[in-house]
């Protein structure tokens, strides 16, 4: 097994190689336009009330001024189908899965069993994209820790995510691997270097904003990703108080952020990932979301 010290070394070797023909990815900004690409404003399910049904969700979602929902892993036929009806009744698309169990049994795990369950939650995710009619299902890879080191995350994982491309093809679904705070993908050049080593267009990435910015500079990963990314999640972080905080409020250099996704000509879906205050979900925090909006609309003008 390849130690940590070899492994970096082997990263920063190939790290101009994976750098270089994003440069013909990105274009420059001398030739881009700034606002390049068609944005549009989604939200994640988990920021509606769960007392509300999914119908009620999708439609206050449209009200507020979203144009798609990010859904999470339904492993109930049922209702999966409800949610479905949902998005058709309310006319707002379901564009991405939030895979759901790849943090408790990640596919890096020593555990044969954990990455079993790992793997059909993954299959169901799939699936649950094909019936909604989206286009990425988001996953985070693996997952470093105590019996776990950060060269075993990468040679564990990427066999079973290869796996998991023919299933991906056959559905017409993209698996979107996501840096969060795993303790792996520590740089831009290692989740290009990642993705880039399954050689296929099912595997893309999903660029978190507000996870980035606790190791660096958001914009200079989404420069380094460029075509690689498929979504973008939107959150803020303020980095001297560590925590997350309201949209424009945190440690992100939304301007330099806004510039990055025109120069790489992003065109798509971005997700707010969001808390909310207790006072804020009383009769589904309709004031609450339409501030988020007006804020993500900001960010959208490079404001």
């Amino acid at each position: 097994m390849t130690e940590r010290r070899d492994f970096l070394k082997m990263s920063a070797m190939g790290m101009a190689a994976t750098l270089l023909p994003q440069n013909d990815l990105i274009g420059s900004p001398r030739t881009t336009p700034f606002l390049s690409g068609q944005l549009k404003k989604a939200v994640l399910i988990s920021m509606f009330p769960k007392e509300m049904s999914y119908l009620d969700r999708f439609k206050l979602a449209v009200d507020v001024g979203f144009e798609g929902i990010e859904a999470q892993t339904i492993t109930e036929p049922k209702e999966a189908d409800e949610i479905k009806e949902a998005s058709i009744k309310a006319k707002i698309p379901i564009h991405s899965v939030m895979n759901m169990g790849h943090w408790e049994w990640p596919l890096s795990s020593p555990n044969q069993d954990d990455v079993a369950k790992s793997m059909q939650r993954m299959e169901t995710s799939l699936r649950n994209a094909k019936l909604w009619g989206a286009e990425t299902v988001l996953l985070v890879p693996a997952v470093v820790r105590p019996d776990t080191t950060y060269s075993q995350a990468w040679q564990r994982s990427q066999p079973q995510i290869k796996k998991l491309i023919p299933l991906a093809n056959e559905l017409g679904v993209v698996i979107a691997i996501e840096e969060v705070w795993n303790k792996f993908l520590l740089t831009a050049a290692d989740m290009a270097r990642y993705v880039d080593e399954f050689n296929s267009p099912w595997i893309k990435a999903y660029c978190d904003v507000g996870n980035m910015v606790f190791y660096g500079y958001p914009q200079e990963w989404v420069r380094v990703l460029g075509k690689r990314i498929v979504k973008f999640h939107l959150k803020d972080f303020d980095t001297k108080t560590r925590q997350f905080v309201p949209l424009l409020q945190g440690s992100i250099d939304w301007k330099e952020v806004r510039k990055a996704i025109g120069e790489i000509g992003y065109s798509g879906f971005l997700t707010v990932e969001l808390g909310a205050r207790a006072e804020e979900l009383k009769d589904g925090h309709p004031a609450y979301l339409r501030e988020v909006v007006k804020r993500v609309d900001k960010i959208f003008a490079g404001e």
